[in-house]
């Protein structure tokens, strides 16, 4: 083959993103963060980029953060706007299905393609330090006695932390279409809130509450996990008796319209970083567990997750 005729199908395949990675230049991609910044998405999606430019995979990476609705503002947008671009990814999970199912979303998560699961993380639940109320049962006693005095502060409406409010109002004999939940677009909002006492107690995955529990600002009283987090003295929820138990996933997709071969690109993109010292150093500060995983995998794994909360919400009475 002559040279020019070569280099000219080198070009026509790396514009299709049809080269295998070693093949191509480093990328310049752009990150939806569905959510204001200081949460774990928001979190997530800054570890990853990083970890894509230590991997080699990645010449830069900007940010868009767009919070509201569980995430569906940034999914409506992603999906509109990113329509066919190989260089976009946006950051979800667990929350996300939550919120698509309590919500009427303008657009469906099946329109944006799977890329990969990346974490895994449980809530915790806390106090603020200057509380009167010290432990979960504390809490729960006041909420049998007037739930709408218990102001539950956590992520959007159908957040995993909001489920496990719910679940545990129905643990206890609570109808929990009475629970008092106060949804904030972002991270940061709910933390203000729990910090400022204008909620009575907050949830969110650990690493978001990390700082101010060891700096003794906040209180954590439970935990959605099945056994005590490795290393930390925070009681479960099922160790307390009731049958509580939920995890925060995390994951990115990609926009509707890319190719086969563009899938795979960014998918070989993202595991690759995954393998990365930069991301490494993010799962040990966050203390995130790591759960990746991609292809049909991923895609049968969120079918079954949409399935799995929905049934939940709807035996807690959310839906």
């Amino acid at each position: 083959m002559r040279r020019d005729v070569f280099l000219k199908s080198l070009a026509a395949l790396a514009a299709a993103g049809a080269l295998p990675l070693s093949a191509r230049a480093a990328a310049n991609l752009k990150i939806m963060v569905p959510a204001n910044p200081g949460g774990g998405w928001d979190s997530t999606g800054r570890a990853l980029g990083k970890a894509l430019q230590d991997a080699g995979v990645a010449s830069s990476v900007t940010f868009e953060n767009k919070g509201g609705a569980a995430g569906a503002i940034g999914l409506a947008q992603f999906v509109n706007a990113s329509k066919g671009d190989p260089n976009s990814l946006m950051v979800m999970g667990a929350v996300m299905l939550g919120g698509l199912i309590t919500g009427k979303p303008p657009v469906s998560l099946t329109q944006a393609t799977p890329i990969a699961r990346l974490t895994s993380e449980y809530n915790v639940f806390v106090l603020p330090a200057s509380s009167p109320l010290k432990t979960m049962k504390d809490v729960v006693e006041q909420m049998k006695k007037d739930p709408a005095s218990v102001k539950w502060g956590g992520g959007s409406r159908g957040a995993t932390e909001h489920i496990a409010a719910a679940m545990l109002a129905r643990e206890a004999g609570v109808d929990a279409a009475k629970i008092n939940y106060v949804p904030f677009r972002g991270g940061g909002e709910a933390t203000a809130a729990i910090l400022g006492g204008n909620v009575t107690v907050g949830g969110s995955g650990y690493s978001e509450f990390q700082q101010y529990i060891e700096s003794g600002k906040m209180r954590a009283i439970a935990v959605t996990s099945a056994t005590r987090l490795k290393g930390l003295d925070i009681p479960t929820l099922k160790e307390m008796g009731y049958n509580v138990e939920i995890g925060n996933w995390r994951g990115v997709y990609a926009p509707p319209g890319i190719t086969p071969e563009q899938r795979k690109a960014l998918t070989d993109m993202v595991i690759k970083a995954t393998k990365s010292k930069a991301w490494a150093e993010a799962l040990e500060k966050n203390g995130w567990t790591p759960a990746v995983m991609a292809g049909k995998e991923f895609e049968d794994f969120v079918d079954r997750e949409f399935a799995s909360l929905r049934a939940t919400m709807v035996k807690s009475g959310m839906i």
